[in-house]
């Protein structure tokens, strides 16, 4: 790290982070809504997002600043590994067709808001409903606390903020500056910020990563001195573990593990709550459908990002926290004002998402906790109001947990999220397709997973640092086959098999099953077809084919 604070590239970051602050207050006048106060408005933008703007949105959802720091990071540290997020996301767009565009429909035709409201209307269980909710505001924070941690790790690289003072107050100054900007405009705007921060989000995400693909090797030696470079410093030896520091190729030992995190990530990625909002923010099914098919562009620059943990190495990087890495390649590599090019679009890339995330978070709070159990008679105003309120409050907790605890704790508690999300994909998935699972089966399911998934992950020890004893890593031993494997897809195995086996039974002894509110018709409706967004006298339990 370079003596001092980078001024040149502290200037470009302040500019760009200026900038999108203004864009984030004058938001709120952008698609201005004769009704604001209402969480259709302020939560989903007034679910008005035509497929550019939603396919901005999404990519600032998904792709985050975490995503900037921490997919080369894993290169980085552990080799070929860390590549898993790629063919994740490939698969993830085949998976999101087949149910986003039903899940548009019916929540567009009863006015759902979140996810627990389908997962409510559906079975007609508030308890399912209220467990849905929990599991994606738990998994939400320490996903929010990341885009902390992003920005912060460049703060530090700059030489300002972070490890760079001693003095407790100025060394969290900037990120509190930050965070306080964040909270302003996304109480003030709505979802309607992050969409339109967005555009510049991503158009300098984009530049950066073109630059840096052709810019850097050229000044290394080309692609093949890197990867040379970076095959030797894998088969170093790491002093705490006696074994090689990583692999240009994923071992064989480590096939089932690539491929269950790959496949459980891919599974778990649009059962987030932000994912969700950005979806439900759309005009259209057609939106939906046509998004599914020009997000993969995001895998491309996603598989070049990855690229540069290889490149850190044969650029000599030395950090001790691998979160670092990247930007510190940037600022060696890189004049200083395109340095702060990049580090604005790491920067931005951390305010998009943590806005969304927040909203979301919020919205289940006020739909599915305060609503349905604290005042069933909420008016739309009031909704507004409290989701506005604890937004907030996330964005504290979010600030409160990178302040006062160890960022390895951060990435672990959102390798957690993860596991704990995915056992959400029963109720919210299959009952996109079919009301054949009971209630509370579903429920006990749900309860099996993430049961399992936590205490495993708990046991589990970090495989590069055997002095970190709890939630090492996301794989643990899989039952009965003894390969290593994603904990979370082993958890939501668990999961089916209790569901299925338990649906089983309470249908021998006839429990009483709850009021499916949807009709078969309702999950192809569009934004045309009369009576979307109008409540219907609740239905007979039935499926949607």
């Amino acid at each position: 790290m370079k003596n001092g604070v980078n001024g040149v590239a502290l200037g470009v970051f302040v500019f760009f982070f200026l900038a999108v602050t203004v864009m984030g207050f004058l938001a709120a006048r952008w698609r201005k809504a004769e009704n604001e106060q209402s969480l259709d408005e302020w939560g989903l933008g007034g679910r008005s997002f035509g497929t550019w703007i939603t396919w901005f949105l999404l990519g600032g959802d998904l792709y985050t600043a975490y995503t900037f720091v921490a997919v080369p990071a894993a290169i980085y540290a552990a080799g070929a590994a860390g590549f898993f997020a790629v063919p994740y996301t490939i698969l993830v767009y085949p998976l999101i067709f087949t149910f986003l565009p039903r899940l548009w429909s019916v929540s567009h035709k009863h006015g759902y808001v979140t996810t627990s409201d389908f997962v409510r209307g559906r079975f007609g269980s508030k308890g399912l409903s209220l467990a849905v909710a929990l599991t994606g505001i738990l998994a939400t924070m320490p996903y929010i606390a990341l885009q902390l941690v992003g920005i912060q790790a460049v703060l530090d690289v700059m030489g300002i903020g972070g490890d760079t003072s001693s003095n407790w107050f100025m060394k969290d100054l900037p990120l509190l500056l930050a965070f306080g900007v964040l909270a302003a405009y996304t109480y003030s705007s709505g979802l309607r910020a992050p969409a339109l921060i967005a555009f510049v989000k991503d158009a300098l995400i984009y530049i950066v990563i073109a630059v840096a693909i052709i810019y850097i090797p050229i000044k290394l030696g080309g692609f093949e001195h890197i990867f040379a470079k970076a095959g030797d410093a894998f088969a170093q030896t790491n002093p705490a573990t006696g074994k090689p520091r990583g692999a240009l190729f994923p071992p064989e030992a480590g096939q089932w593990s690539y491929a269950t995190l790959a496949l459980g990530s891919a599974l778990a990625l649009f059962m987030y709550p932000h994912s969700i909002t950005a979806t439900l923010s759309s005009k259209s099914r057609d939106v939906i459908r046509r998004n599914t098919t020009i997000l993969p562009l995001y895998s491309l620059m996603l598989g070049l990002l990855a690229v540069l943990g290889f490149m850190a190495i044969a650029a000599g990087v030395k950090v001790t926290n691998g979160q670092l890495a990247i930007p510190q390649l940037f600022e060696n590599m890189f004049p200083s004002w395109f340095a702060g090019v990049a580090f604005a679009a790491i920067g931005i890339g951390a305010l998009v998402p943590a806005a969304i995330m927040s909203i979301a978070a919020a919205n289940l709070f006020t739909r599915n906790i305060y609503k349905d159990f604290i005042k069933p008679d909420a008016t739309p105003q009031q909704e507004t109001r409290v989701s506005k309120i604890v937004s907030l409050l996330v964005k504290v907790g979010a600030l409160v947990f990178v302040l006062t605890m160890d960022k390895t704790v951060a990435i672990n508690f959102q390798l957690l999220g993860g596991i704990w999300i995915l056992q959400t994909f029963p109720a919210l998935v299959g009952g996109l397709f079919t009301r054949w699972c009971h209630r509370w089966a579903l429920l006990a399911g749900w309860a099996v997973g993430m049961v399992y998934g936590t205490l495993t992950a708990y046991g589990v020890v970090s495989p590069t640092n055997p002095a970190q004893k709890h939630f090492g890593g996301p794989a643990a031993a899989i039952p009965g086959i003894g390969d290593m494997g994603y904990i979370g897809m082993t958890a939501f195995v668990l999961n089916v098999v209790v569901t299925v086996v338990l649906t089983l039974a309470l249908k021998a002894v006839k429990a009483p099953e709850g009021v499916d509110e949807t009709r078969p018709e309702d999950y192809t409706a569009d934004a045309g077809d009369p009576g979307v967004q109008v409540e219907l006298p609740p239905a007979t339990a039935g499926s949607a084919h």
